[in-house]
């Protein structure tokens, strides 16, 4: 293999946005281990969503790479030509195809991740740049749990699939705030643009915190369990609340952010 092919590897696996890929790709694996799923099954579940997730990504850097070029994206390897756009859209094209059959090997609640990955194409190409660009996010995540959890056979509770869809709205408010002067020189104004980064940062701390609270009533927790896991919702939400109020924006305040996320996500992984 030269040295050309091997970047032009490279490039295309930076293309398929790997950071959002894995961390979708764990939580479905730790919500069907949670759920009891033996390896076989998670495992199942753990390269469906892979190839989902991997076909989200690439539909977005091809379908945007012309007005990433213009807005001058270094972090899009498409948009910079270290990847021909039609190699990007072959991969994304093929990672969606063969999803389909993946998704169906568990039987009909297979669906639930075709509407995962019909959500995430549903964003890249239509509503990305629209005052609904949060719909796919709660659509999507909320039937990730639909899905991994109910391969295992048990009903999914309602709470469950409401607490995925409000930690993808409040990623998508999250991850759009640090970047959003670069997407509105694209063209990007989707809702987290037209607000602005904090509001977007308030937005996603407000939703958070709901997250947090519909699981943590869900949970049936009781004693020194529910105290650590009230403490471990609240204190993020309240030192980023305290930083956005001090108009103290930074770093600190993304991290926060996260540490909350994460916290979210434990517990639902926790409720399965």
């Amino acid at each position: 293999m030269s040295d050309r092919q091997g970047g032009a590897i490279v490039s295309l696996v930076r293309a398929c946005h790997p950071g959002p890929t894995v961390a979708v790709t764990t939580i479905a694996v730790m919500l069907g281990l949670s759920a009891g799923l033996e390896v076989g099954w998670l495992t199942v579940v753990g390269m469906t969503v892979l190839v989902g997730q991997v076909s989200i990504g690439w539909s977005n850097d091809w379908w945007d790479a012309a007005r990433d070029s213009a807005a001058g994206r270094l972090d899009k390897p498409a948009a910079q030509g270290d990847v021909a756009t039609t190699t990007v859209r072959a991969a994304a094209l093929a990672a969606g195809a063969v999803a389909v059959p993946l998704s169906f090997l568990a039987g009909w609640v297979g669906t639930w991740h075709m509407v995962l990955v019909t959500s995430g194409w549903t964003y890249n190409l239509v509503l990305k740049s629209t005052p609904w660009s949060p719909l796919p996010y709660f659509v999507g995540f909320a039937s990730l749990p639909l899905y991994a959890v109910g391969v295992s056979g048990v009903a999914v509770p309602w709470w469950m699939a409401v607490a995925g869809g409000l930690l993808g709205v409040a990623a998508h408010f999250a991850n759009a705030a640090p970047d959003i002067d670069q997407d509105r020189a694209a063209g990007v104004l989707g809702l987290p643009q037209r607000f602005g980064a904090r509001p977007s940062v308030v937005i996603a701390l407000v939703v958070l915190g709901g997250a947090g609270v519909l699981l943590l009533s869900q949970l049936g927790l009781s004693g020194w369990a529910r105290f650590a896991a009230t403490a471990a919702v609240a204190l993020p939400l309240i030192a980023g609340s305290a930083r956005v109020i001090a108009h103290r924006m930074g770093r600190p305040v993304f991290v926060l952010v996260m540490v909350s996320a994460v916290t979210d996500v434990a517990l639902l992984t926790v409720a399965a």
